[in-house]
């Protein structure tokens, strides 16, 4: 007989054998579409692109940062693909990352995450826009590092005024003071964020467009070739 903690335990167990098949699949799908972009880019973007020579990009930063929105814009810059970490443990998982958080804890969101990005981190030519929490584990940074790593700084007041109309859907506010939350994820997670190869600070009137923009030029001035995949 099975007792609680153990039937438990098998069901989390078959969760992942099955997240994992899902996983394989959504990548065998996602390898066959490339990553050819009809996009024409400008002279300056061809140059950033040629010396990038297919070395992904991962947009780290607090959840409402603009991570998915600067990320698609991006993408399309650099003829790149575009992915979004969120959307696909959702996908691989068969739930939603609120059902996630509810029904097993944040721990076992944190291991498909890590799943995750570690399967993303074997493909090239990917703009990837990861969950906030991504850069507290330490491992998560040896997969983050094969690519380039942007912080999207926000402050807490403009996140809050992003988020506070769907903090619902947003496990880790659900509490009694989200903006209290808000700035107390920033102070944890501040010192990781802060090891991004390119950190961007943006204001509340700045576009996305204006945001993928000056990411470029500043992958350009900053970023050496050493330090890119070679292919």
């Amino acid at each position: 007989m099975l007792y609680p903690s153990e039937s438990r335990s098998t069901k989390l167990e078959f969760e992942r054998k099955v997240f994992k098949k899902r996983l394989r699949s959504n990548f065998r799908i996602f390898s066959a579409l490339g990553a050819e972009n009809p996009k024409i880019a400008s002279d300056k973007k061809n140059i950033v692109i040629q010396m990038l020579n297919g070395t992904n990009v991962f947009l780290i930063g607090m959840m409402g940062a603009g991570k998915s929105t600067v990320g698609k814009l991006l993408a399309q810059k650099l003829s790149y693909n575009f992915l979004d970490t969120d959307p696909l443990i959702e996908q691989c998982a068969g739930k939603s990352i609120s059902e996630i958080f509810a029904n097993d804890g944040e721990e076992t969101f944190r291991d498909l995450e890590q799943q995750v990005l570690s399967q993303v981190s074997t493909y090239t030519r990917l703009v990837v826009a990861t969950g906030g929490g991504i850069v507290m584990r330490s491992l998560n940074w040896s997969h983050l590092h094969d690519g380039i790593v942007v912080w999207i700084d926000v402050s807490v007041d403009i996140l809050y005024d992003r988020l506070k109309a769907e903090s619902t859907h947003r496990p880790l506010l659900q509490t009694a003071d989200p903006l209290q939350k808000l700035r107390d994820l920033y102070n944890q997670r501040r010192d990781r964020y802060a090891q991004a190869d390119i950190s961007i600070m943006i204001s509340e009137s700045e576009t996305p467009e204006a945001v993928s923009d000056r990411l470029i030029a500043m992958i350009e001035s900053r970023i050496t070739p050493d330090r890119l995949k070679q292919q």
